[in-house]
């Protein structure tokens, strides 16, 4: 058996039986810049493996990729799904209920060792933040999340805090003049960071000290706004003085074996609340994790990505699924200025079913995967207006390829400055072709050198 990353599907395998990608729709899958190409996904390798060696691939994931779900539902792929979800067997329950000295219902329904048990999925109660707002309320935290935590420490179990944003304070802006700090090299606002004192921009890595005054204006109102891991962390320690806490992001994690001394310590109760980004969100079986807050699911619904909406459903259900998977049982609070979101509604009910109805509704009005394939070509230039000039000529190529092929369903869009267009320095134009074969109109039309060619991308930011 051999376990890797997406590079393992290269190893030169002999008398290959099963593939396995598991979390089938993590975008780490997909190679992607700032790697060099090729930008392949490890979905498409090892679906060719699986045809050149006969071995079955089998996808998992609770939150499939949409693109591939809806291939299942067509008959590309043979779809299976579990109606519950496994909790274990019976050997992990009664260890787990010894050490909760807990009496185990499941003790006298479990007939064979080996048979796995199942547990229902917690229930989850979205907050409303409006709601929380006119009722004078302008904490972090609901009502409903702060009383569930309290109860919850008080039980002496264990919570986690989910916030996929890093830092103490996301903007730094001048009350007088109201410039934002931003990165000199990336134009993205700067990240206070107040247990290292300093500011940071999370795209190229530039570190500065703090700044007492504007550096447009001079004033000396200079204000912190936003909300990090690090700010909540200091919150939870004001609110409940008391509690043990771990903070789990990038910022934590940045040494050798962080992420298995940060998890062990968990897992052996030397914290109570644990703080953290999506890295939190995955493969972790806490079973004295009683209750999850997610203190804010707008996080990731404000990025102007076509993908927005299927990464918030697959982020909310995951972080959402580490609650409740022990005896004790678990539930989920989710604050958000945006209950009726249909990612959010579905994370709620858990029901991915609904989300894709809604999903691929959205996509069919747009004409995006999978209906139509898409291209991301981009430019990375240290001087803008000749990145620009050139962007508009290779567009302009392509307008006039397509009509010269009289491609049907082809559309070249741009080109633009993308959501992140400056970064390290050096300024970025994309361009998008939506289409139903990418790599025969771009068989037929050669993009030169230094442009990036992703086929299918992962993301359009």
């Amino acid at each position: 058996i051999v376990v890797g990353p997406r590079s393992a599907l290269f190893m030169p395998f002999k008398e290959l039986g099963v593939i396995v990608l598991d979390e089938e729709h993590a975008p780490s899958y997909k190679q992607t810049p700032p790697v060099p190409a090729p930008y392949y996904h490890a979905r498409e390798v090892a679906m060719a493996a699986g045809r050149l060696t006969g071995a079955t691939v089998i996808m998992g994931s609770a939150t499939p990729d949409v693109v591939t779900y809806h291939l299942a539902r067509g008959g590309r792929y043979q779809l299976l799904e579990l109606p519950k979800r496994v909790m274990g067997h019976r050997q992990r329950i009664e260890g787990q209920a010894l050490r909760l000295q807990i009496e185990s219902a499941y003790r006298q329904t479990a007939v064979d060792p080996d048979d796995a048990l199942t547990i229902p999925l917690p229930p989850i109660q979205v907050v409303d933040l409006r709601h929380e707002l006119r009722a004078g309320n302008r904490s972090i935290f609901s009502r409903a999340l702060e009383k569930a935590l309290t109860e919850t420490l008080d039980r002496g179990e264990q919570a986690i805090l989910f916030l996929n944003r890093r830092g103490t304070a996301t903007f730094v802006i001048c009350r007088d003049c109201g410039h934002v700090l931003t990165c000199p090299r990336c134009d993205m606002p700067l990240t206070y960071h107040r247990p290292r004192m300093l500011l940071a921009c999370h795209h190229c890595g530039r570190q500065e000290p703090p700044h007492s005054d504007c550096p447009q204006c001079g004033s000396k109102r200079i204000r912190y706004f936003g909300l990090g891991t690090e700010k909540v962390e200091e919150e939870v320690q004001q609110r409940w003085p008391n509690a043990r806490i771990t903070r789990w992001d990038t910022d934590t994690t940045a040494g050798r074996d962080t992420h298995e001394t940060l998890l062990a310590s968990f897992i052996n109760q030397e914290a109570d609340v644990l703080v953290g980004t999506q890295m939190i969100a995955k493969g972790l079986d806490l079973p004295l994790v009683t209750l999850v807050g997610v203190i804010s699911a707008d996080v990731s619904l404000g990025l102007p990505d076509y993908r927005t909406g299927e990464r918030a459903f697959q982020l909310l259900a995951q972080v959402a699924g580490r609650a409740g998977r022990g005896l004790l049982g678990g539930r989920v609070i989710i604050q958000t200025y945006q209950p009726e979101h249909y990612a959010v509604r579905a994370a709620a009910e858990h029901d991915y079913a609904s989300f894709y109805i809604d999903e691929i509704r959205f996509r069919t009005q747009h004409s995006l995967p999978p209906f139509r394939r898409m291209a991301k070509l981009v430019l990375v230039d240290p001087v803008n207006e000749r990145g620009k000039f050139a962007a508009e000529q290779l567009a302009r190529g392509l307008r006039q390829h397509v009509r010269e092929k009289a491609l049907s369903a082809t559309e070249v869009l741009g080109p633009t400055p993308p959501f992140f267009s400056r970064v390290d320095g050096r300024f970025r134009w994309q361009i998008l072709l939506r289409t139903p074969n990418p790599t025969r109109l771009l068989s037929d039309f050669p993009i030169p050198h230094p442009w990036q060619v992703d086929i299918d991308p992962v993301s359009i930011l």
